[in-house]
């Protein structure tokens, strides 16, 4: 696909794998939403791309937020891609703590609305929109991005929320690319592994000492501009469709991971 002179949103637009994905786009000659709730950060990047980008304060489970963003990348160039990469509440945990509690309920729901139900809100209200754009090659009009992690089929323990969201994005991606082939929209999902963004909150000095050893190859955490990459591969490769890809150097979550 052809994403040059197209538009693009981004949710998380101002974070990590966000921000990287926001360059690559413009980049690749797109016109994009940084469609974030952090304002100062999703400022200064639309202020340092100039006219390329705009930014859009955006609530993912808010549909009139998302539809605020949605309207604002078509009021730059015809809409040809999502990609939702927003983060979310954490709500880690186990089912059961040490003295036999059980996990909140609020906390489960909290997490699985913020991953799962915002970007299937995210996913919906662009597919509408692309839906209205001029087919290119072979009748496509743009393509949908989802994110979810390996957690989503590996998750370590105090994950069950986390891990339940996420699978749940794997589990709807073939599902998105079937009701969405009949017009002409593709739906891709990507699960990385240990990336040094800043939902860590550490510089990556301090953490790829404790994140490197376990990734077999390269033994490094991932750097956010290989998830960008990525969704260059995507929008160029017409014939990626309904799959989840992997991004995590051959890693496979143990039981218990190391914590930062």
């Amino acid at each position: 696909m052809d994403i040059n002179g197209g538009s693009a949103i981004v949710t998380g637009g101002a974070g990590g794998f966000g921000e990287a994905t926001v360059r690559r786009l413009v980049a690749m000659g797109a016109k994009v939403v940084i469609a974030d709730l952090a304002e100062d950060k999703g400022q200064a990047l639309a202020a340092e791309l100039s006219d390329s980008t705009v930014f859009v304060k955006t609530n993912v489970l808010e549909e009139a937020s998302v539809q605020a963003a949605v309207d604002a990348a078509l009021a730059m160039a015809p809409l040809r891609l999502s990609v939702a990469v927003h983060g979310g509440f954490g709500g880690g945990g186990r089912t059961l703590d040490k003295d036999g509690n059980p996990h909140k309920l609020e906390d489960f729901e909290k997490t699985v609305a913020a991953y799962l139900t915002g970007a299937f809100n995210v996913t919906r209200l662009a597919a509408a929109a692309i839906n209205k754009s001029e087919p290119q090659a072979d009748g496509e009009r743009g393509l949908v991005i989802n994110t979810s992690s390996i957690a989503g089929y590996e998750g370590t323990i105090g994950q069950v929320a986390y891990a339940a969201a996420k699978g749940g994005v794997i589990g709807m991606t073939l599902v998105l690319a079937r009701d969405l082939a009949a017009a002409g929209i593709r739906a891709m999902t990507i699960a990385p592994g240990v990336f040094a963004t800043p939902a860590y909150g550490r510089p990556v000095e301090e953490l790829n000492p404790m994140f490197g050893p376990t990734v077999p190859f390269p033994q490094r955490m991932g750097d956010p501009k290989e998830y960008a990459l990525l969704v260059e591969q995507m929008v160029n490769n017409p014939y990626l469709n309904g799959e989840v890809i992997r991004i995590d150097g051959a890693i496979r979550f143990s039981p218990k991971w190391p914590r930062g």
